[in-house]
């Protein structure tokens, strides 16, 4: 979509310039990439997978009356007992490793994305506040961050979790607790740049409350770092889920997420059946890899300085464009 402004000519003539709307030059931007563009396309199809698994799927791995140990460790391409052709294989509880890698998508996924949000909201809030009023507020909050981020974020996860137990939402809680800390880190550094522009000072002349200060005019103009920091914490929840449930820690044995899927294969691998793992570790590879493409093309798209730096470069070797 395109917004026409008026604009004076040399000769003093009142002239009608079109505008790009910004959300159709980062669409043009970011489709320049192909391998970014692949990248989303395996998330968008992904993610469609995902929601619509009881549709594509021809089994739920997740009721176990639907399962039959006499089908377990199955080769990719064999039969069941119930009749079932098993393209994938199955695991060593008779599921079906198709069936089972899409559920476990949607757990990835949901764990993933639902800590980000959460963390998004939480961080954004603690930084907000960290750089808007400074002081000792600023010295406390970054001295909590800085303390968290010395520690492995996997630690972390893994006392949380020995603490807590397994269970979905536990999972969630430790990966907010993980991540929080990189989104106020982000915004605070974001925000000490902007509270001091003119905007900000029109908006304490006119009495406007703190809150509001904060939410509807600071918060709007750190969103750039903030959109690129969460599709890499989505990408990195994502990946430490499935290494808790590696671990045994992560989900239950009766909802296996990709990391126990994995770690039910294992042990199987040196006797040959690799497909109880290795299916499961390119469906968690795919989707990892995605969201990393998509978050570094938005990223690199969001970089006024890049963006500025490509245009010179262009400009350099194509002298007459």
């Amino acid at each position: 979509m395109k917004r026409s402004e008026k604009k004076l000519n040399d000769d003093g003539a009142v002239q009608l310039v079109r505008k790009e709307h910004p959300f159709s030059r980062f669409k043009s931007d970011f489709i320049q990439s192909p391998v970014a563009l692949l990248g989303l396309i395996s998330c968008v199809l992904i993610l469609l997978a995902a929601i619509f698994a009881p549709l594509i799927t021809p089994q739920n791995p997740y009721d176990l009356a639907t399962l039959d140990l006499m089908d377990s460790r199955l080769a990719p391409g064999e039969i069941g007992m119930t009749g079932m052709t098993h393209w994938l294989g199955t695991d060593d509880q008779g599921r079906d490793l198709y069936s089972a890698i899409i559920y476990g998508l949607r757990i990835s996924l949901g764990v993933g994305v639902a800590a980000g949000l959460i963390a998004l909201v939480l961080g954004t809030t603690v930084g907000l506040c960290a750089a808007f009023f400074g002081g000792r507020t600023d010295t406390i909050i970054m001295r909590v961050v800085e303390f968290q981020l010395s520690f492995p974020a996997i630690l972390i996860a893994l006392i949380m979790l020995v603490v807590l137990g397994q269970g979905l939402d536990k999972i969630i809680i430790a990966l907010v607790a993980v991540q929080w800390a990189y989104f106020a880190r982000t915004v605070r550094s974001s925000a000490l740049v902007e509270r001091n522009k003119e905007y900000m000072d029109a908006a304490r002349c006119l009495g406007l409350s703190n809150f509001r200060i904060m939410f509807s005019h600071l918060m709007p103009n750190c969103l750039a770092p903030l959109i690129v920091v969460a599709t890499v914490q989505v990408a990195s929840a994502i990946a430490l889920e499935a290494t808790l449930s590696f671990l045994g820690l992560g989900m239950p044995v009766t909802q296996p997420s990709l990391g126990l899927l994995i770690a039910n294969g294992f042990e199987y691998i040196l006797s040959g059946r690799y497909w109880i793992s290795t299916y499961p570790g390119i469906a968690l590879l795919i989707t990892i890899v995605s969201i990393n493409l998509v978050g570094d093309r938005i990223r690199d798209v969001l970089n006024p300085r890049l963006q500025k730096y490509i245009s010179l470069h262009f400009q350099v070797m194509n002298p007459y464009f």
